[in-house]
């Protein structure tokens, strides 16, 4: 009968080739859950959340401190790796002798590849979902590996981090504010802008006023005049053909000249071509981020584009006006419309308001949290939810409020009801 002491060693290498096996399983997910956290938008995550999504919540928070995290998750992630290809060495040198160390040196190289290059890409395909699932470990993970992170980071400033100053040509002058373009970009990273696209700020096609260049020229002096808008885009033939963007300045110092130059009269307009004054439009895809449509905006020195989409076909307008109100907020001027443009509130509280409103513009006029991931417009928020196109009458309730539908046209929900519950 064999001595029980020889199936100490038996039982030992079991629990180290588990111990290996489930190093590697922590951190592979260690690693996917720094991959969609680093992914994942903030706003889609909030939406979520506000579906009744505890773990997206969590996520949501937990990305306030996005830097801070990912270097507690690649921290814990690496911990893992590393014990697992110590106990891996052990095992296999046990089991096979010398022999041992390069199967276990070929082992950890495919395991660390599988975890490096394959898990995060997979993550990313769907990050929002992997992050709400992630959430409670990377909290865990920021909670206890968090304060090695940072001191890391300090180690990291304090001998290195004088190297990563502004270049010399760029650094301000002593006394003086840094305007610098990497001081810019540095400041425009801080606004995290990134996770939202122009299509969710841009007005709508249906809703941007329109010069027909073929109409006649005092038609369209007296259009230009009128309009609330500095820019208007220009089109031949149909509206989908925009062929040039006026501004209203332009326009009134050109016609000045052009009567200066031929006398007054009746019909002195008429030679009058509106396109020599014009510029060139300035087309942007939907799914550019306002990070960068800001960032082209100031290199271009523009504050007006044009937005289309894959194919090239109009989908709105969008300006450095609407961006910087997505930073500060509503910014009034002379010319601006009423800001309650089609939002009426009613006596017994409720508000009446029409579908094309975008939902930032009623969060802001009533102080309200509508989450504007899913949709942009207060229609299309309702269809969302709905999953269908209602129907006069129908009424839902979700996030906190009561929308009945009062009027639809063909696919359109043109007027709803919405009333806060509680």
């Amino acid at each position: 009968m064999p001595a029980p002491i020889a199936a100490t060693p038996s039982l030992a290498l079991w629990a180290a080739g588990g111990a290996v096996v489930v190093l590697l399983l922590v951190a592979a997910f260690l690693t996917s859950v720094e991959a969609a956290f680093a992914a994942a938008s903030r706003s889609r995550l909030h939406g979520l959340a506000e579906r009744g999504s505890a773990g997206a919540g969590r996520a949501w928070r937990l990305c306030e401190s996005r830097d801070r995290l990912a270097a507690a998750l690649r921290l814990a992630s690496v911990l893992a790796g590393v014990l697992a290809a110590a106990l891996a060495t052990w095992t296999l040198t046990v089991l096979l002798g010398a022999w041992g160390l390069l199967v276990a040196a070929l082992a950890v190289t495919a395991a660390t590849f599988v975890i490096t290059a394959l898990v995060p890409a997979s993550a990313a395909a769907q990050p929002e979902a992997s992050a709400a699932r992630g959430a409670g470990a990377a909290g865990i993970a920021l909670r206890l590996f968090g304060p090695p992170a940072d001191a890391g980071h300090a180690i990291a400033r304090l001998f290195g981090g004088a190297a990563q100053e502004l270049p010399a040509e760029e650094a301000a002058a002593p006394g003086q504010p840094e305007h610098t373009p990497a001081e810019r970009d540095r400041r425009l990273e801080a606004l995290d802008l990134g996770e939202r696209q122009v299509e969710e700020v841009m007005m709508h096609r249906r809703d941007i006023e329109m010069i027909d260049a073929e109409a006649p020229p005092a038609e369209i002096l007296a259009q230009a005049i009128n309009s609330p808008h500095t820019r208007i885009p220009i089109y031949r033939g149909e509206p989908e053909n925009i062929v040039g963007v006026i501004h209203a300045k332009d326009l009134s110092r050109a016609v000045h000249r052009f009567v200066a130059e031929h006398g007054g009269g009746a019909g002195v307009l008429e030679g009058f071509d509106v396109m020599d004054v014009a510029m060139a439009p300035y087309f942007v895809p939907e799914s550019t981020t306002l990070d960068e449509q800001l960032r082209a905006f100031l290199r271009r020195r523009q504050h007006f584009a044009l937005v289309v989409d894959e194919y090239g076909a109009l989908q709105g307008l969008v300006t450095l006006e609407d961006i910087i109100e997505e930073i500060v907020g509503d910014i009034a001027d002379e010319h601006d419309v009423e800001e309650a443009d089609g939002i009426a509130r009613q006596p017994d509280g409720s508000v009446e308001v029409e579908g094309s409103v975008p939902i930032r513009d009623l969060n802001r006029a009533l102080d309200w949290d509508l989450p504007d991931a899913e949709a942009n417009t207060i229609a299309g928020l309702v269809i969302h939810e709905a999953q269908s196109i209602p129907s006069p009458g129908q009424a839902f309730e979700f996030h906190g409020f009561r929308f009945e539908v009062l009027d639809r046209e063909h696919n359109r929900l043109t007027r709803l009801r919405v009333n806060p519950l509680g």
